[in-house]
């Protein structure tokens, strides 16, 4: 499995719960994954084995909106 690292641009993020969530939420498709989440910035950046595409469904879906990735 390759290891890549993404930055993702992500809206609505704004407390603990909020890294929690999305911490949880990557975690579920990459149990190894490095997340690192930003509320200043409003990005998440992922180290993960996992596709940019599951990575971002998987933030999607714990209700934080993807803008763009880098």
């Amino acid at each position: 499995m390759t290891t890549s690292s993404t930055t993702f641009s992500v809206s609505g993020m704004s407390c603990g719960h909020c890294v929690s969530a999305v911490t949880r939420a990557v975690q579920q498709v990459d149990a190894g994954a490095n997340v690192q989440v930003d509320l200043d910035k409003q990005t998440v950046a992922v180290t993960s084995g996992a596709s940019t595409d599951a990575v971002k469904a998987a933030i999607e879906q714990a209700g934080y909106p993807v803008k763009s990735s880098a």
